[in-house]
C-alpha cells in the first residue's frame, strides 16, 4: 500500500502502478501477481484515515494493489469524477457533501452507504455553561469571539459559514485542520477552558472526552448523515470483484472508532492499524468478500 499527499488544486495524474507481489495482511493472504492497482482518493480526517486505510487491507488481502492519495474534499471528489482515483469511501451526504455530488453527480456511481448514523455540528466540551448555538452571541467573550474549525475545503465549513450567517453569529471562523483543532480542543480542556469547535461523529475525540454538542434550533447542520463509498464510472466493468469489494463494504460507528481510537497512540502508523484490525475481524471482513 502506498500513500501520497497532493495538493488541492492539482488533479491526481500519473500515479505509478506497483508490480510483483501485493502486500498482504497475513501470510495466507499473499498472491503471486497483482490483480491491479485500486487508487483511492480520502480526506485527512481521522474518520476517513481509517475507514480507506481499512477498505484499502482489505482490498490488499483480496490480491490487489491499492494506492492512497490524501486531498481535499473538492479535490477528491473531482479525482473520481475523472476517473484518477477510482472510489472514495468518504463520501458525506446527503448535506455535507451535497455541491460536490451535484457537480459530478453524472460521472459517478454512488454505491450507497458505508457508515450510518453520522452528526454534524458544533461541539464544546461539557462544563461550559452554554446549550446552543443561539446563545453564542451572549458568551462570545468565553470563546475568544471565534469558533476552531478545520481545512478551509470541508463541507463543515461551508456548512458552518452558514450557521454564522443564520444565527447572526459574531464570531469568526478559524480554519485550519482536523489535527490543529483537536489540539486546540485539548489545550482547552487541559487548562479548563472554554473553547467551541466545528465537529462530527464519528470522530475519536467524542470518546476521550466529556463533550456535547450545541443545540440546532434553526437545524442548519441537518440532521443525521451517512458516509457513502462513491466509485468512477465504469469501475464495475474493469474491475468487478474490486467493485463488489467496495459495494459490499459496511461497518458500525462502533467499529470505526476502534480504528479510530487505535491510530491516537504515538507510535501508531494507520496503515497496520486497518492491517491488524482486519486481522481481529474475520467475520466482518467476510461479508465485504465476495463468496468463493
Amino acid at each position: 500500500m502506498t500513500h501520497s499527499t497532493i495538493p488541492h488544486t492539482m488533479r491526481i495524474a500519473g500515479l505509478a502502478l506497483a508490480a510483483g507481489t501485493v502486500l498482504a495482511t497475513g501470510p495466507a493472504m499473499a498472491q503471486e501477481e497483482s490483480k491491479g492497482t485500486i487508487e483511492l482518493g480520502y480526506v485527512e480526517w481521522s474518520s476517513e484515515v481509517a475507514s480507506t486505510n481499512v477498505i484499502a487491507a482489505v482490498l490488499e488481502q483480496a490480491g490487489y494493489d491499492v494506492e492512497l492519495t490524501s486531498l481535499s474534499a473538492a479535490a477528491m471528489w473531482q479525482a473520481v469524477s475523472t476517473g484518477d482515483a477510482d472510489a472514495i469511501v468518504a463520501a458525506w451526504l446527503p448535506t455535507t457533501h451535497e455541491d460536490y455530488l451535484e457537480r459530478v453527480n453524472d460521472s459517478v456511481e454512488n454505491l450507497g452507504p458505508n457508515l450510518q448514523g453520522t452528526k454534524l455540528g458544533l461541539i464544546v466540551p461539557e462544563y461550559t455553561d452554554v446549550e446552543a448555538i443561539d446563545e453564542l452571541n451572549a458568551n462570545a467573550g468565553m470563546f475568544n469571539d471565534k469558533i476552531v474549525g478545520i481545512d478551509p475545503g470541508a463541507g463543515l465549513m461551508s456548512l458552518t459559514e452558514d450557521v454564522i450567517e443564520e444565527y447572526e453569529l459574531d464570531l469568526n471562523l478559524q480554519s485550519g485542520s482536523g489535527a490543529t483543532m483537536t489540539a486546540a480542543l485539548q489545550s482547552a480542556i487541559r487548562n479548563e477552558e472554554d473553547i467551541v469547535v466545528t465537529g462530527w461523529t464519528p470522530h475519536w475525540m467524542l470518546a476521550r472526552w466529556d463533550l456535547k454538542y450545541l443545540e440546532d434550533p434553526k437545524n442548519v447542520y441537518g440532521g443525521a448523515e451517512h458516509i457513502s463509498t462513491v466509485v468512477r464510472q465504469d469501475l464495475k466493468g474493469d474491475m468487478p470483484e474490486a467493485y463488489a469489494i467496495l459495494d459490499a463494504f459496511s461497518w458500525t460507528p462502533e467499529q470505526m472508532g476502534e480504528v479510530m481510537l487505535m491510530n491516537q497512540d504515538e507510535e501508531a502508523d494507520p496503515t497496520e492499524t486497518a492491517r491488524t484490525w482486519v486481522e481481529n475481524h474475520p467475520d466482518v471482513v467476510a461479508e465485504w468478500l465476495p463468496a468463493s
